[in-house]
């Protein structure tokens, strides 16, 4: 199946590069004061929300869950990547970090607080987007917020373009697309981060963070 094999190929790619990936990232947020910012208010609107568990999907080596616990959150990490989730664990024994597939979660409905997905799912094929944006809306209470991050396609005609990501193939996406998938999914957008390119910017293309709340 397609996204049997996309999800086969994005693990083992991460497996291989989950060493180097820990060293360029798990500083990451300390240069990024929108990403805090961001992340900041998902914290608060979560909070307020109630006191559901919030799920990192593609945590990668854990440091964004390690951050929003820092935040306050009750918050647990889910990777595709047994080698990221093994680097996570050693790093953060005191969180929950499990492998799995964000298209497939390991949750029961509706007992989530609060959804987030950085850059995840640029690794999922289009044709399969929608079962994990459903997956995201059964996990989450009523009211629960989804923060996803994504890169943005600078062809509005086009919902999705190819981009060469290092790790595994990836896709861009059109900003009021996905918002629309995500509506369409019964996820109503909140807000969103628009962050232009800078000059020290390998790939020259907008970072976009979507807010969305389950109606």
């Amino acid at each position: 199946m397609v996204e049997h094999d996309a999800l086969s190929a994005t693990r083992d790619a991460y497996d291989a590069a989950a060493p180097t990936y820990l060293q360029l990232f798990r500083d990451s947020l300390r240069d990024s004061p929108l990403d805090r910012a961001i992340l900041g208010a998902f914290a608060e609107v979560v909070s307020a929300s109630g006191d559901g568990q919030v799920a990192d999907l593609g945590c990668g080596p854990g440091h964004i869950t390690a951050h929003l616990d820092e935040l306050g959150l009750a918050a647990f990490g889910v990777d595709a990547s047994p080698a990221m989730i093994k680097l996570a664990r050693q790093a953060y024994p005191g969180l929950r970090f499990d492998v799995g597939s964000m298209a497939a979660l390991d949750i029961a409905d509706g007992v989530l607080g609060g959804v987030l997905s950085r850059w995840s799912i640029i690794h999922t094929p289009p044709q399969e987007l929608p079962v994990t944006l459903a997956e995201f809306h059964r996990v989450l209470a009523p009211g629960g917020h989804l923060l996803v991050g994504f890169s943005a396609s600078d062809d509005p005609s086009h919902p999705t373009q190819v981009f060469d990501h290092a790790v595994a193939p990836a896709y861009r996406w059109s900003p009021d697309h996905l918002a629309e998938m995500l509506r369409t999914s019964g996820l109503v957008e909140v807000a969103r981060m628009v962050r232009e390119p800078q000059p020290t910017d390998r790939r020259q293309f907008q970072e976009v963070q979507l807010l969305a709340r389950k109606a």
